[in-house]
C-alpha cells in the first residue's frame, strides 16, 4: 500500500511540474498531432504496467488462498496439525523463507519502466499556458460564431456531420467547471457564469462528479453575477447555495450584503421615480451580453460578422459582374495549352482565385518541410522593419508589439499560428511553386519573401491587419531591402468544414478556404500608394486545420512588369 502511494506521489509531481521544452502546441494542430501519438506511447507503457501489477498480485492471491487453506485446517487442531514432522517443518520454513519471499514480492516495484518512460515524454508535454491559451480559444470560438456552452459542451459545433461522429466529444462537467475557473482567473466574469451555469446544469441533470460539487460551482456563479451588476440574480443562487450548506460562511456574508446592496438600490430607484428619472434610466439600460470592453481592435463587430458569413456586401448587380475564366496570362507559353481557371471572387479591390494550382502531392511536400520548422508566427516591426516572433499569450501577461504611433510596447492579441519558411534552393516543389506564381501573376518572385507555411492552432485566427507598410512605418521591410509588399499570393492547402475564412473588413467580402486554390490581389495601387481596402484577417478555425502558405511579392523588380501610374489611387 506504502508503494502504491509513494507511486502516485511521484505521478503528481510528474504532472504538475512544469515543462522546461515547452513550444505553444496549442497555436498549432499540426504540432498538437505529435501529442496524440505521445500519448498513445504512453497508454501502451501503463497497459503493460497494470498488467506487470496484475501479474504481482495474482501471485500474491494464490499464496492467499493456499495459506488460508492451510490456516484453516491447522487451527482446528494445532497440536495434533504439529504433530506430524513435515508440518512442523514446512511451518519453519514458510515463517523463516517464504514469508520474506512474499515480502519481497509485494515490495517489487513494477512501475520503473512506465515512470522512465512519462518522466522523459512529460519534458515535451503542454504546460500551463497551453491549456488556458485552448480556453480561451474555446471562448472566443463561442464569441465570433455565437455559439452557446450546450452547443460545445455537447460537441455539436457547425461543420461537423455524422459522419464524423467518432471525433466528437463531449465536455465533462469537470471541463466545464475548468472553463469557468480559468475565464475567473482573468476576471472575465461573462464567461465563468457561462461555464458555470452549464457546469450547474450538467450537474442538475444527473452527471455525476467526484472532484465538482453543486456548493462550489453556486459559489463562483453568484459570484461572477454580482460582478455584472445582478444583485437579484446573485442573490438568487446564493440562497440556493445556503440551502445545501447553510453554514457555508462566505455565503452567509454575501446575502447579508446583496440583500443590504438590493434594498440600497430599491430605494434609490423609488427616489429616482419621484423625480421623474426612471423613463431616461430605461433608455440608457444596456442589455446583458457581452461585456463592451475598451478594444484594441475598433472593427471587431464587422470582423466577426463576416467570419460568420453575415454582413457581405456585395450586390446582385455587382455579383453579376464577376467571373469565371480559363487565364494564360496574355498567352504565358506554359498555360497556352493548359489555361488555368481563374474565379472572380470581389471586383474593389479586384481579389481573384485560382482553381487546382498545387496538386495534393505538391502540398503534402510542402507540409512535410515545413512541419519540424513551425515557430511562432513573425510579423515586421513598423518600426525598425525587423521581423519578430509575433507573441500571442492569452493569460495575464499579454504578448507587447510596438504602437507604430508611439514607439511603446502595446498589447497584441491577433495572431494564433506557427509559420516556416521555405527557400527556393531547399526543394523543386518549393522552386516550381514560386516559378508558377511568376507565370500567373507576371510579377517577378526573385525580391518576394521566401514561401511561409502557416498552420494555425486551435480556434487559430489573425485578426485584421495590412500586409503592405504604411506611411507611418518608413521603416516597414527596410532590412530586406525589396520595397514594400505590392501583392499577395495567398496558398489554401487544406479544407476547413467550418470558420478559417479570409475576409477584408473594409469591403466587407469574405473569401472561404479551398484545398488547392490560391487567391492573389494587389496591396498597393499602381501609383505605389497603399490600397487599404485591403485590410484583411484570418478568421478563427472553428472545425478543422487549416494550412496555408503566402508568397508576398516586393515592389523590387515590378518596374516594367507593373508600370507606374500617375493617379494615386488607380
Amino acid at each position: 500500500m506504502a508503494q502504491t502511494v509513494c507511486w502516485w506521489v511521484l505521478i503528481h509531481c510528474l504532472i504538475s511540474s512544469s515543462s522546461s521544452a515547452h513550444s505553444d502546441f496549442y497555436t498549432s494542430i499540426g504540432h498538437m498531432t505529435d501529442l496524440l501519438f505521445t500519448e498513445k506511447d504512453l497508454v501502451t507503457s501503463l497497459k503493460d504496467y497494470i498488467r506487470a501489477e496484475e501479474r504481482k498480485l495474482e501471485q500474491v492471491k494464490k499464496w492467499a488462498e493456499k495459506l488460508d487453506v492451510l490456516s484453516a485446517v491447522a487451527t482446528q487442531d494445532p497440536e495434533g496439525f504439529l504433530g506430524h514432522p513435515v508440518n512442523a517443518f514446512k511451518l519453519m520454513k514458510r515463517l523463516n523463507t517464504e514469508w520474506g519471499e512474499l515480502e519481497n514480492l509485494v515490495l517489487t516495484d513494477v512501475s520503473d519502466g512506465f515512470v522512465s518512460n512519462l518522466t522523459i515524454q512529460r519534458q515535451h508535454f503542454p504546460n500551463d499556458d497551453d491549456q488556458t491559451g485552448a480556453a480561451k480559444a474555446l471562448m472566443r470560438l463561442q464569441d465570433t460564431y455565437k455559439l452557446d456552452t450546450h452547443t460545445i459542451s455537447t460537441g455539436q459545433l457547425p461543420g461537423t456531420s455524422l459522419s464524423e461522429g467518432s471525433f466528437r466529444s463531449e465536455l465533462t462537467v469537470e471541463d466545464c467547471y475548468d472553463l469557468g475557473k480559468i475565464a475567473y482567473s482573468e476576471a472575465d466574469y461573462y464567461h465563468t457564469e457561462l461555464w458555470m451555469a452549464q457546469a450547474l446544469k450538467q450537474l442538475d441533470q444527473g452527471e455525476e462528479s467526484t472532484t465538482v460539487d453543486a456548493v462550489t460551482t453556486l459559489d463562483y456563479l453568484s459570484y461572477s453575477i454580482y460582478q455584472q451588476g445582478e444583485l437579484e440574480r446573485a442573490l438568487e443562487h446564493t440562497k440556493r447555495l445556503l440551502s445545501l450548506d447553510p453554514t457555508h460562511q462566505r455565503a452567509n456574508g454575501n446575502l447579508k450584503y446583496f440583500e443590504y446592496q438590493l434594498a440600497k438600490q430599491k430605494k434609490a430607484e423609488e427616489e429616482e421615480a419621484k423625480e421623474g428619472g426612471e423613463r431616461q434610466k430605461r433608455e440608457t439600460e444596456t442589455p446583458k451580453g457581452r461585456p463592451a470592453v475598451d478594444d484594441y481592435l475598433p472593427e471587431r463587430k464587422k470582423y466577426e460578422q463576416l467570419c460568420r458569413g453575415e454582413g457581405i456586401k456585395m450586390t446582385p448587380r455587382r455579383q453579376r459582374r464577376l467571373f469565371c475564366r480559363y487565364y494564360n496570362n496574355n498567352r504565358h507559353p506554359r498555360y497556352v495549352i493548359g489555361p488555368v481557371k481563374q474565379e472572380d471572387e470581389w471586383d474593389h479591390p479586384h481579389i481573384v482565385r485560382y482553381h487546382n494550382i498545387v496538386s495534393d502531392a505538391e502540398m503534402q511536400k510542402v507540409k512535410e518541410l515545413a512541419k519540424p520548422r513551425l515557430r511562432r508566427a513573425t510579423i515586421s516591426n513598423p518600426l525598425t522593419g525587423v521581423l519578430e516572433t509575433a507573441h500571442y499569450r492569452i493569460s495575464k501577461r499579454r504578448a507587447t508589439v510596438h504602437d507604430p504611433q508611439t514607439g511603446k510596447l502595446t498589447t497584441a492579441q491577433y495572431r494564433v499560428s506557427k509559420s516556416a519558411w521555405l527557400a527556393a534552393y531547399e526543394h523543386p516543389v518549393v522552386d516550381r511553386i514560386n516559378q508558377r506564381i511568376e507565370d500567373i501573376t507576371g510579377l517577378d518572385v526573385t525580391t518576394a519573401e521566401e514561401l511561409q507555411v502557416a498552420n494555425y492552432g486551435v480556434g487559430g485566427q489573425y485578426e485584421p491587419h495590412f500586409d503592405f507598410g504604411r506611411k507611418d512605418e518608413p521603416d516597414a521591410f527596410k532590412e530586406l531591402g525589396t520595397g514594400n509588399r505590392i501583392a499577395t499570393w495567398l496558398l489554401y492547402m487544406s479544407d476547413v468544414p467550418s470558420g478559417g475564412a479570409t475576409v477584408f473588413t473594409d469591403v466587407g467580402a469574405a473569401v472561404w478556404p479551398k484545398k488547392g486554390t490560391a487567391v492573389f490581389w494587389y496591396n498597393l495601387y499602381a501609383s505605389g500608394e497603399g490600397d487599404y481596402r485591403t485590410r484583411h484577417a484570418a478568421c478563427p478555425v472553428l472545425v478543422g486545420n487549416k494550412w496555408v502558405s503566402n508568397k508576398w511579392i516586393h515592389e523590387r523588380g515590378q518596374e516594367f512588369r507593373r508600370r507606374c501610374n500617375l493617379t494615386e489611387t488607380a
